[in-house]
């Protein structure tokens, strides 16, 4: 249908709402599928139409569409058997059992068996699950909340959730126009003319009474203006053209304007228990194209095909279809506010800065790591959940000589300088500080007190009125504003000045740099009250628009990017919070509750998607977006400031905000009371002792996105705080830590259904509660862990096995081999980072498979070349860096089946690749020990190095490949050789720290980071498992074969020949072994780590970055 003809529905949708034909509008819009009306659709929830809520939906999806769908028609269902065992009718209950839910028993037999089980008991509340099931009433309400967020994550739902804004009576309105141009063409036109049909064309009567000829029918006719008019049909009159010229929108200014992705529910399945309310994440890709078959590629893989089949990031199916859930259950960082009582108004903390804190920002990823900017300059870093100040900075100016004259002059006249804004980047690997005379600094973090000085940008003459990180054409960049009336972009690595907007007439106060889609663009705001918008393009301002307050006014973006809003205040002290219409470019609503003349100007934050908060009237107040009435006021038990500065971190669960007598006031609801109890408790226990080893404690590092060993990409987010650095005290001896008996450690080897061969490639799942492995005989295995009792998250642990899973139709997931034997073939795999998808080849053809169902979903690629190594790409799993045994590298675009860019660097076969996502390069390593690096915009090569070997040491064909994974600042990688470990700098591919094996100890097999970067975990040929800090590359812990294998097996050849880290828990690895076993590892509960670092060299601790090292004494070295 078109365009045109969907928005006739529309039209006909509102006639029928506004003649009151209700029946008929539902039973057209779920006819239709255009517009699912949700206001209908909860009160047929509410009221329990369970037939009628079916049939509606039936018009959007079907059970098995996909996932989303899937859980909602199981919730409805599941709630209606649970009516019927409550009302004790039986005979209804076991009939929709068997017609309603037996077709979910193919997705989880025993999920189905319990559902059966509930007609055995007395009352189904006996089962744990369900007993804190309510009343009918509020069981709905519960359900309902949680169908409307499946409902709005669900795909096939995009752009079916809003009805399109009109003018009253659209429909009868567009036929008045057509009326007044009938009349206006016609011959004798009469004043007053009577309608006495639509069936027809109108045409006056001519006098004789005969019909003027039909005004389509005569194109000589023109179409000036006639006397007379029809009467309006209903409350509109007809059509009249307005001289007032149309505002350009706001967002008209972009070639292409778009809305972001409508956010998806992640990692919720169907469960017996509660809904619970899910994650919310914010895709960037949405699904295309749902074809499973995929033609076979050719030999030299350059032809597009016609049939493209996309692999989504926005359908997070996981790994576990349907785990059980339990009420209560803690719910993720993006869950909605269930009412005002969870907004954060407990005051959990009380900090004392020592200067007024002008501004304060959350680190993205540590919900507890605040940093702070004061009145006098200062720079602290708090862990809120420790009440410790990490790291305390006065001002200072790193090199005064080459400030520019007039910031020299500005300092020596007034030394005082203020920070007027701290910023943390996306990832949180840098945080930028904006300050009252010219300058911008950029420190580097680095996880606990290692905060190191990045640039200093003399960046405006007079203030620098804000700062904020963006990624124009996916480099990372730092956009600033100040008193000298710009705005400049500033490369985030290099400090080189990209962009200059000119075109304020007034000092620029903030800026607001935003994205929609493939647009980037900044919003900036002036102390005259203008907003401006500019594309990075310097081609000028695309809109000018008044600001409400006409002063000092700030913009944000709701957090999934979809809503506009300003904070501002006037001259006068009044105040404004102002939703912004994009596409009309006005204000959209207006919100209340300020007081009449603020004291200083008013600082606003969002959260949630749901609310706005500004500090004002020595309080903090409160809105929900969809309201403009005040939500309610805070005063955080007094002694706040006039209009207090505030910052919500990123779950929303704290919000901290700034005091009177420099204190900070940290503000918590029920989750960030858990958050910080959770922290408090993990920094009391830093001081148990570990085996052989003295303890001491190191705080958490900051976690950004991973690429691993295996090409997957991981999002570290829900990386666990953990305790695993020593203090510097030389006084005490340090001794590395030996785990010879199966008792100094957790280790489990996973139950296994079928004998496999060795294991060549192994990964934990990104959710963390499965392990896939690869064996040589091309076929696939994988182990959940259940929620139970004892395993409350359902994460893998070495506290209890996992069970093999395979779908109910018993499938493999078998990978394509060649005649000759798969065991001589080289195996690969990638995970995508939703779970859903795994690519992967065994020697031939490139299989893409569903981990839900195990379905080959697609192959590709038949050799030769054969594929040796596969990576996703970070921002687009549509794209596929395959390394082949023919020495190259394809980039192929999996939607359009075409090889992009074919790179050629390397002499033989590739053997690892792994993507950065803020350099924006792809590193690959293979087996002629060569390093290259690639630029992923053009595909070009930037650098390359061979790895450098130590002298007298041979390599073994079979292990001489080489591997890479970026550390997780994106800057550095690990290399892994048979030879040695080493850390190398990116941009000049220049080795840092090496770690060589000495020539007569057995070769390195398999490395890893540890999901933080802090370890690295090693196998070797001889069995035995190294622990490594990566900070300096010394060791720290070794797990010996006696440990993990059985005295029948640790005197054979028995050995791991890949490793793998969890993605959440830092202490957690698991090893692939030479005779088909998988063995995960954790330290004993009581220790909570492995071992004790090492003291550090030359009295400091050693980095990363620090100056290089070759070598490592002998102490280093594992005795064998």
């Amino acid at each position: 249908m078109s365009s045109l003809s969907r928005e006739l529905v529309f039209l006909i949708l509102q006639f029928l709402d506004e003649e009151k034909f209700k029946e008929t509008v539902h039973k057209l819009e779920q006819e239709s599928g255009f517009f699912f009306n949700m206001k209908y659709f909860e009160d047929e929830v509410h009221n329990g139409n369970w037939d009628e809520v079916e049939r509606y939906l039936s018009g959007f999806t079907k059970v098995d569409d996909n996932r989303y769908s899937m859980k909602i028609f199981f919730e409805i269902r599941k709630q209606k058997y649970l009516e019927a065992l409550d009302k004790h009718d039986r005979p209804k209950a076991v009939e929709i059992l068997v017609k309603d839910l037996k077709v979910f028993s193919t997705f989880n037999e025993e999920l189905f068996k319990e559902i059966t089980q509930l007609l055995t008991l007395e009352n189904f509340r006996e089962n744990e699950q369900l007993s804190k099931y309510g009343d009918t009433k509020s069981a709905r309400a519960i359900m309902l909340v949680e169908l409307k967020k499946l409902i709005e994550a669900n795909p096939l739902f995009r752009d079916k959730l809003q009805f399109p804004t009109l003018r009253n009576s659209r429909l009868r309105t567009l036929i008045n126009q057509s009326l007044n141009w009938q009349h206006q063409l016609c011959k004798n036109p009469r004043p007053n003319p009577d309608i006495k049909t639509l069936f027809v064309d109108h045409s006056c009567r001519l006098p004789n009474d005969a019909r003027a000829p039909s005004p389509v029918n005569n194109p000589l006719l023109g179409s000036l203006p006639k006397a007379g008019g029809f009467p309006p049909l209903g409350a509109h009159g007809p059509f009249q053209p307005t001289s007032s010229p149309v505002p350009t929108p706001l967002a008209g200014w972009m070639s292409s304007p778009s809305s972001v992705p409508h956010p998806a529910v992640s990692g919720g399945a169907i469960a017996l228990g509660a809904p619970s309310i899910q994650a919310l994440k914010h895709p960037r890709t949405p699904p295309t194209n749902s074809a499973v078959d995929y033609p076979s590629g050719d030999s030299d893989h350059v032809s597009k095909r016609t049939r493209p089949m996309g692999i989504s990031d926005e359908v997070s199916l996981g790994v576990n279809m349907l785990p059980m859930t339990f009420p209560g259950q803690a719910h993720g960082h993006n869950q909605t506010f269930k009412a005002p009582d969870d907004l954060p108004k407990t005051v959990a903390r009380t900090l004392s800065q020592g200067s007024s804190p002008m501004s304060m920002d959350f680190h993205p990823s540590k919900q507890t790591l605040l940093l702070v900017g004061t009145n006098v300059g200062d720079i602290g870093l708090w862990e809120v959940g420790s009440r410790e100040r990490l790291v305390q900075k006065t001002f200072k100016v790193w090199d005064l000589s080459k400030c520019s004259m007039p910031l020299q002059a500005a300092l020596v006249k007034e030394p005082v300088v203020s920070v007027n804004r701290v910023i943390w980047s996306p990832d949180g690997s840098l945080f930028g500080v904006a300050y009252s005379r010219h300058i911008v600094q950029l420190y580097s973090y680095h996880g606990g007190e290692d905060m190191r000085q990045h640039l200093e940008i003399d960046a405006h003459v007079g203030g620098v009125n804000d700062i904020a990180f963006s990624t124009p054409n996916k480099q990372l960049c730092v956009t600033t504003c100040g008193d000298d009336k710009t705005i400049k972009v500033w490369d985030a690595a290099t400090g080189v000045k990209r962009h200059t907007f000119e075109g304020h007439e007034a000092p620029v106060y903030s800026i607001c740099p935003h994205y929609k889609e493939n647009i980037q663009f900044i919003f900036s705001t002036a102390l005259d009250g203008k907003i401006k918008a500019w594309l990075y393009d310097n081609m000028g301002s695309r809109v000018d628009y008044e600001a409400p307050g006409r002063w000092c006014t700030t913009m944000a973006y709701s957090a999934d990017g979809t809503r506009l809003f300003s904070c501002g205040t006037s001259k006068d002290g009044e105040s404004f919070i102002v939703e912004w219409n994009e596409s009309e470019g006005a204000v959209k609503r207006t919100y209340q509750g300020f007081h009449k003349r603020s004291l200083g100007v008013v600082q606003f934050d969002t959260t949630k998607n749901r609310y706005l908060a500004a500090g004002d009237d020595f309080s903090i107040k409160f809105w929900d977006m969809d309201t403009i009435q005040l939500l309610t006021a805070i005063d955080a038990d007094g002694g706040l400031q006039a209009s207090p500065r505030i910052r919500f971190n990123k779950e929303g669960s704290l919000l901290a905000v700034s005091a009177n007598d420099n204190m900070i006031k940290v503000m918590a609801n029920s989750d960030g009371l858990r958050l910080l109890h959770t922290v408090e408790n993990l920094s009391s226990e830093s001081s148990k002792p570990a085996i052989n080893s003295i303890p001491v404690a190191e705080r958490p590092a900051s976690v950004v996105s991973i690429p691993g060993m295996n090409g997957d990409s991981r999002n570290m987010v829900d990386v666990k705080p953990v305790i695993t650095e020593e203090s510097n005290d030389k006084s005490k001896v340090w001794k590395l830590t030996e785990l010879g008996e199966p008792s100094q450690c957790r280790s489990l080897r996973l139950p296994e259904n079928m004998r496999a061969t060795k294991i060549s490639r192994l990964i934990f799942t990104n959710s963390g509660n499965a392990i896939l492995a690869l064996a040589s005989n091309a076929i696939h295995l994988l182990w959940k862990w259940q929620r139970n009792d004892r395993n409350a998250t359902g994460k893998a642990t070495a506290s209890l096995p996992p069970q093999q899973w395979q779908p109910a139709s018993g499938i493999l997931m078998t990978n394509d081999v060649v005649e000759t034997n798969p065991e001589e073939a080289v195996p690969c795999f990638a995970l995508s980072k939703n779970d859903s998808y795994v690519m992967s080849a065994s020697g031939g053809k490139i299989s893409l498979f569903n981990m839900m169902t195990f379905k080959t979903m697609a192959t590709f690629m038949p050799p030769p070349p054969a594929a040796t190594f596969l990576a996703f790409h970070p921002q687009d799993n549509n794209i596929i860096a395959i390394g082949m045994d023919d020495s190259t590298i394809q980039i192929y675009n999996v939607r359009v089946d075409e090889v992009k860019s074919k790179l050629k660097g390397h002499s033989k076969r590739i053997t690892g690749l792994a993507f950065s996502n803020v350099l924006n390069v792809l590193v690959s390593s293979g087996a002629d020990a060569q390093l290259c690096v690639w630029n992923t915009d053009g595909w070009e090569k930037q650098k390359s190095k061979v790895l450098q070997i130590p002298q007298g040491r041979s390599t073994t064909s079979a292990l001489s490949d080489t591997r890479v994974q970026f550390h997780q600042d994106q800057v550095h990688f690990l290399v892994v050789h048979e030879t040695q470990l080493a850390i190398y700098e990116t941009t000049k591919l220049e080795c840092m720290k090496q770690w060589p094996v000495r020539e007569s100890s057995a070769p390195i097999t398999h490395a890893t980071f540890s999901c933080d970067s802090q370890l690295i975990y090693t196998s070797f040929m001889d069995a035995t498992i190294c622990v490594f800090s990566s900070a300096n590359l010394r060791l720290r812990c070794r797990v010996n074969p006696s440990a993990y294998l059985p005295a029948s097996l640790s005197n054979s050849n028995v050995h791991p020949l890949v490793i793998a880290a969890h993605p959440q828990e830092s202490n957690m690895f698991a090893v692939g072994l030479s005779d088909g076993g998988v063995h995960i590892f954790e330290p004993l509960e009581s220790e909570g780590k492995w071992g004790v670092a090492p003291p550090p060299e030359n009295g400091s601790a050693s980095a990363v970055t620090a100056t290089p090292s070759v070598g490592a004494s002998a102490s280093d070295q594992p005795q064998r």
